[in-house]
């Protein structure tokens, strides 16, 4: 009886022991599940589905755009015309609320208009912006600057210098410090602790914020030689991101794929899409290995009514056309943008919301539902 007794505690004792572990390491899970939910917004300037599809027809291999499972598409018109553009497109993104064309970051009555990058500065969040064009330009504008009209680019300038986004980088050098008022608006980033490199994409300062201004205007295009500009900037804003350990909001522009649209160039609007996915690739590497990590790809508009048509040769002797069959061509309908539904990509933690046809300031409040949800 003594040594059935003794068997009995131990037991009892190794149970109580199995269930203070098995505890133990439920808890990390939970700690897991209420991390802020970290957002990565691309955004591809002019990029409809045409534009998407022409990845697929140049590209080498699969395109990125393929490891999505949801898919969306929204609506882009804005309060003023039917045909969007970025800046009311962007400012629909960013403060959920559609509004007239050229408005940056504004209601329809041009009154100031809190952004998501804002209201979630104020919760602590990490804040960056990525552009291949002027930093100060519509679309990355829209998420710190509030002004009436997107051709005010020294305002949104000195917007810029006093929104305290922790990472930025682009083109707009003029902006800053050319100005019509006679202010170096470097200088007030450095006086602000800013990192500030306008020659090159250096290794950014871990506890100051990171400002980039590499070109007057916009950088280069991809056929100007830009290199893995795009690709480089995102990774070392992530790695930045990550080094601190705190929650992000980072919004990333592939901005020339509305311009090769806008020239009516096949090469330029193709190498800008195969340039986006292969820095698509790299994020959704990233958010693979970051599960509490919300990643969204969208447009503001397409741009020059795309297609993807039959290519043809013509026989020089006779002038007639003839189809080639393993080989598609670019058609262009018109130098603008079109009213096309523009796809959405959505991947990580909250992507379901995405799913399904918008208006385009849905996804503004598709972001706080995913957010919401990930508090729960």
């Amino acid at each position: 009886m003594k040594i059935s007794y003794q068997k009995t505690i131990a037991s009892i004792l190794a149970m109580l022991v199995l269930g203070c572990t098995a505890k133990k390491e439920e808890e990390p899970s939970e700690t897991t599940q209420e991390e802020p939910l970290s957002i990565i917004f691309m955004i591809g300037d002019g990029m409809g589905i045409p534009q998407v599809s022409s990845a697929y027809y140049f590209g080498e291999g699969t395109p990125n755009f393929s490891r999505f499972t949801h898919i969306g598409l929204h609506k882009t018109s804005d309060k003023s015309s039917k045909i969007t553009d970025s800046a009311a497109g962007a400012t629909a993104f960013s403060t959920g609320q559609k509004t007239y064309k050229r408005a940056i970051g504004v209601s329809v009555d041009s009154i100031p208009q809190e952004t998501i990058l804002e209201q979630l500065q104020k919760e602590g969040y990490q804040t960056g912006l990525i552009s291949l064009t002027s930093i100060t330009h519509a679309t990355p504008a829209s998420f710190y600057a509030h002004v009436k009209d997107r051709d005010m680019h020294e305002e949104i300038a000195a917007q810029l210098v006093k929104s305290k986004v922790d990472f930025f980088a682009g083109g707009g050098k003029k902006f800053f410090n050319q100005r019509k008022d006679g202010k170096d608006l470097f200088q007030y980033l450095v006086d602000e602790n800013y990192h500030l490199d306008t020659l090159q994409l250096s290794n950014p300062v871990l506890d100051r914020p990171n400002a980039y201004v590499l070109a007057e205007d916009g950088v280069p295009s991809k056929i100007e030689g830009r290199g893995d500009f795009l690709k480089d900037a995102t990774e070392m804003a992530l790695d930045h991101f990550d080094q601190k350990g705190k929650p992000f909001f980072l919004m990333v522009e592939g901005s020339y794929i509305d311009w090769g649209g806008h020239a009516e160039d096949a090469d330029m609007m193709v190498t800008e899409v195969l340039d986006f996915d292969k820095t698509l690739g790299t994020v959704l590497d990233y958010v693979k290995e970051h599960p509490n990590t919300l990643l969204v790809v969208t447009a503001d508009h397409e741009t020059g009514g795309v297609s993807i048509g039959k290519y043809y040769e013509v026989d020089e002797s006779t002038g007639n056309k003839m189809e080639v069959a393993d080989k598609v061509a670019v058609y262009f309908n018109s130098n603008q943008h079109s009213g096309e539904l523009i796809p959405v990509f959505a991947e990580g933690k909250g992507a379901e919301n995405f799913q399904g046809i918008y208006e385009n300031n849905e996804i503004y409040h598709k972001f706080l539902q995913s957010l919401n949800q990930n508090k729960q």
